[in-house]
């Protein structure tokens, strides 16, 4: 079977923080027709819970339904989201993201941009400023919605912050949104990371994201930067 003809899923599980937990769900996985292509763990929460994204190829025709039974046969597990992802997306890592943003450091945001839906798993990023008030797109990554000219209630962004679209302002192509954003050396620019229908954006992946822009930010401006952490 040809790669091509594969089905790609995201799933986001929370599973107990114990050795054996991981691999319980990775065969439960593999033995419902699973291939996985990815795992990240995403945040440890309190009471000894781990949030893992899992990147998962079904062949045609095999329901993700399958993939949601299988985990939850593992006890004390459980699947808070299952969706679509775009097949032969590339997947990256924070480090990665850092080594290709110090290669080319004048455009160190455009990169981080362009590689955010890897790194994240999400749909689409955006680079985005103002201008008397209105939203400036000065840069896309995967299939963002249709932001240009917006007066958005969101920047100037002094800090990370949530994005919420049930205010007034959100166009129709943002309704079915969840998005977070930081701001890039001022609050009139920012980074926007965006999904469409899920999952949420958790508090982990927004402090990565504002770090990576941090990081972003120092390459651009000619000092040494730190791996993250």
């Amino acid at each position: 079977m040809t790669g091509s003809s594969l089905v790609s899923y995201l799933l986001r599980v929370v599973l107990p923080d114990a050795p054996g937990s991981l691999g319980a769900v990775a065969s439960a996985i593999g033995a419902a027709g699973g291939d996985i292509v990815g795992v990240d763990v995403v945040e440890h929460r309190s009471g000894g819970q781990a949030v893992d994204d899992f990147l998962v190829d079904l062949p045609p025709g095999r329901l993700p339904d399958s993939l949601v039974s299988a985990c939850r046969s593992v006890a004390d597990v459980t699947v808070e989201f299952v969706g679509h992802y775009s097949p032969g997306a590339h997947l990256h890592r924070d480090l990665e993201a850092v080594e290709a943003m110090t290669a080319d450091p004048h455009h160190a945001a455009d990169t981080l941009v362009d590689l955010v839906p890897g790194v994240f798993r999400s749909g689409w990023a955006l680079l985005v400023s103002q201008d008397n008030g209105r939203l400036v797109v000065e840069r896309t990554a995967g299939g963002a919605p249709e932001s240009l000219g917006q007066v958005v209630p969101w920047l100037p962004m002094p800090g990370p912050a949530r994005i919420h679209t049930d205010d007034g302002w959100a166009p129709d192509s943002w309704h079915d949104v969840v998005a977070v954003g930081t701001p890039l050396e001022v609050p009139t620019r920012a980074i926007v990371l965006g999904r469409d229908g899920g999952p949420g954006i958790l508090d982990s992946e927004l402090a990565r994201l504002t770090h990576l822009a941090a990081l972003a930010s120092v390459i651009r401006n000619g000092t040494r930067p730190t791996a993250p952490a």
